[in-house]
């Protein structure tokens, strides 16, 4: 900054992004024990919203509450979390990866949903960090792509497909362009070797 003001250039302030209530982010609390009767209440006059179905997702998840997230997600659905090597397959399998995921951490640990796009009718994007007792957790900020679609006329919208992809704990920096600088060099010169890949 100190550089940009010595050149004599003016920079404008950054603006203040929206409060999270003005985007919509902020979803009251409730007491609801039936998963499925909530995720039936996403339906609006006229059809569902797939940015809803991605938000009942993860208060779902937030609840642990396999019940909720259950009627989501489609029977064939392909989710790849990008720390896995092999993406879940099959409802089943998803919600075994989210009852050991929700199994295995705090109770206090939660997803924030910081960005979530809504113009799309089947497709949504997510930017969320995660929150332990209303304090952000390192290493926990994300972007995740969910595709949905109705699997069968008059039946709910449901993700067919998601995918997570984590923040690193270890930040490489400018190491991570020089390894692709590296490595696309040796591919133009040795365009065999891209067959391994």
């Amino acid at each position: 900054m100190a550089l940009i003001q010595q050149l004599g250039v003016q920079v404008a302030p950054a603006p203040t992004p929206p409060a999270r209530a003005q985007l919509g982010l902020l979803r009251p609390r409730s007491s609801r024990k039936d998963g499925r009767r909530a995720a039936a209440r996403l339906v609006r006059a006229g059809g569902e919203v797939a940015a809803d179905v991605v938000r009942g997702f993860y208060d779902g998840v937030n609840r642990r509450d396999l019940a909720a997230v259950e009627p989501l997600i489609a029977e064939s659905c392909v989710y790849e979390d990008l720390v896995f090597a092999q993406p879940f397959v099959g409802r089943e399998e998803i919600l075994d990866f989210f009852g050991g995921f929700m199994g295995s951490i705090s109770s206090d640990l939660r997803f924030v949903i910081d960005d979530i796009s809504g113009e799309d009718s089947c497709a949504v994007g997510v930017t969320w960090h995660l929150e332990w007792k209303g304090r952000p957790f390192p290493f926990s900020r994300g972007c995740s792509f969910y595709r949905l679609q109705q699997q069968q006329q008059g039946q709910q919208l449901q993700i067919v497909y998601g995918r997570d992809c984590v923040e690193p704990a270890a930040k490489p920096g400018e190491l991570a362009l020089l390894i692709i600088r590296a490595v696309t060099w040796i591919l133009e010169r040795f365009p065999s070797l891209a067959s391994m890949l």
